[in-house]
Parts: C-alpha cells; structure tokens; sequence
C-alpha cells in the first residue's frame, strides 16, 4: 500500500510543512508516497508539490468547495480516496488538526497524533506531559491516519522530483459550514513556524508598549519572527498568533531567543528542539537556563538593548 500526504498550501504554492510530513511518509517504508493537493485553482500548488523529492504521485482536485480548506469539505476529499492508502499524513497545523480527527472518526480508527519519529510502518514515537515523556505508539488499524510535529523531520527537497500529477473529481460542498471570513496579520518578519531566528519575549516586559519597544528592534535587526510566551499573551502584551508552547505553535529555529520568559513547562515544550537557545533572564533560578545554550543574568531593559547596539 502507498502513503498519503495532504498538501498544505496557498493554492499557488506548497507551505513548508507538506515537506516535513514527506520526510515522515518516506520513513513510513510502506511503499510510493504519493501527494493530494485539494484546492480552487491549484494548479501552481499541484506542480510545486510534483517537484518535492519522494514524491511519486500528485493527486490534484479542484473544485470551489475546496477554496477556503473548510475542515468538512478536505475531509470528504481525503475521504474520496482514502480506501488506496495505509497510511494518511497531515502536518499537525491548525488545518491538519481539524481535519484529521473527522478522517479519522469516519474511517473508525484511532488518530496518532503528533509523531516525531517513525520507528517501523506500524510504530511511531510521539511526546506526552509536554514533551517530558516520548511514547512509543503501535498501530494495528488498516489505515493509520497520523498528524506530523514537522519540527521532528527535516523538510524534504522542495526540487529534484518529477512525480505525476493526476487530477481526481473536486467533492461537492457538505453544507455543514461555510465561509464568512478572515483576518490575516500581515507583517515583514517571517512567520515563527518557518523562522530560522525567533526573538520571543514573557510578561516581565510589563506592557505592550514595552514589548515592541524592547523587543521589536532585536527581531529587525537578526531578520528574526517575534514570539511571545502564553502569559505575555494572556495578558495583552503580544497577539496570540506570537504565543509558543504547548498551546501556541511549536518551533525549532536555528536560533532562539528568550528575554523575561521563566521557562514554564508549557513554553517549553515549543521550543526546546531549538539549535541554540539563549536565555536572559534576572532570576538565576529560572527553569529556562535549564534548556539554554547560552545563559545571561541581567534586566533585559538593560541587556537586549545592548545587545541591539552591539549587533
């Protein structure tokens, strides 16, 4: 049996974590890998994902039901073809996450959620307790229907492939949602799942003000995404698109930065696969220098702009 990966894209190109789950498929040694790119008009998405190396197959389907990736709609496309496979990857995004489970659930299976490592076609490892524990999961289902922690797999090439590209009939839309709107936050610094260098800063920064004061001219001048802990989010200090952790967004940059963050087990569960992490922080005691390559004591009022000036 062949491997499924459920492209995540813009309809005109492949977002970066279709080609983590890749990787994952490739190591599921179960056979071909093949791609489904489910959109309105996606055929510059289908032909970039043709080029990802691994891939053999790319199943393109194209129907206006399919425009605004409503979790209802994907899911009855992945449904469509779903008898092929033995296995089902999602990266574990937002859009991954809400559409798996309904697979899942209409396939009567159990979802594995968030692997970071496979270890055979029917084992995989995934973290428990925020990533204090690493459980070893073993399937029997027919189909394995699995979301992918992308920060556990290195990207596949974006270029080098030369798989087919098939086009399959659109699904008709369910009825069950439809689509109202959406607000996105535009900004020049890269988005944090994608940042090679994030900047992220905790409540000790007192404000928001304070926050894009302190923390702002650090991020622009390493070309880094700005980050913030739950409890700077929860109190104003940063949008909640910024938040790492657990529940925010898990990251893995080559450089992380943490000013004022304590280091609660929460936020560090999304960001302790970082490269290099440097921590600074006025309390010695903090549990974040438990995790940081580099580690300075200081008021970050007086350290990041110093490190800004100096850079």
């Amino acid at each position: 049996m062949t491997v499924l990966v459920i492209a995540e894209h813009d309809h005109a190109a492949v977002k970066a974590s279709t080609l983590n789950t890749v990787t994952a498929a490739v190591a599921c040694q179960s056979g071909d890998v093949h791609v489904l790119v489910a959109g309105a008009n996606a055929a510059e998405a289908a032909a970039a994902a043709a080029k990802i190396a691994g891939v053999s197959k790319v199943i393109a389907a194209d129907s206006a039901s399919l425009a605004e990736n409503l979790a209802e709609n994907v899911a009855a496309q992945v449904l469509a073809i779903a008898g092929n496979y033995s296995h089902i990857l999602f990266p574990a995004t937002a859009n991954g996450k809400n559409v798996a489970p309904r697979v899942a659930a209409k396939l009567d299976v159990a979802q594995i959620s968030d692997i970071t490592k496979v270890v055979s076609a029917d084992t995989f490892e995934r973290p428990i307790y925020a990533g204090n524990a690493i459980a070893t999961v073993q399937s029997s289902d027919g189909t394995k229907v699995i979301t992918v922690r992308t920060t556990g797999f290195d990207a596949a090439p974006a270029e080098g492939g030369s798989a087919s590209v098939e086009n399959a009939e659109g699904v008709a839309d369910s009825g069950k949602s439809a689509f109202v709107g959406r607000e996105v936050t535009k900004s020049e610094r890269p988005e944090l799942t994608a940042a090679k260098i994030i900047v992220s800063g905790g409540r000790a920064l007192g404000s928001a003000e304070k926050f894009q004061e302190v923390m702002a001219p650090l991020a622009d001048k390493l070309g880094a995404g700005l980050g913030a802990s739950r409890a700077a989010v929860d109190a104003g200090y940063a949008p909640n698109d910024w938040q790492v952790g657990q529940t925010g967004k898990i990251v893995a940059p080559q450089l992380y930065i943490a000013a004022g963050i304590s280091g609660a087990i929460q936020h560090l569960a999304g960001m302790k696969d970082s490269k290099v992490i440097v921590a600074i922080n006025k309390d010695e005691e903090a549990p974040i220098f438990s995790v940081a390559d580099y580690g300075l004591v200081a008021d970050l009022f007086t350290a990041v702009p110093e490190l800004v000036k100096a850079l």
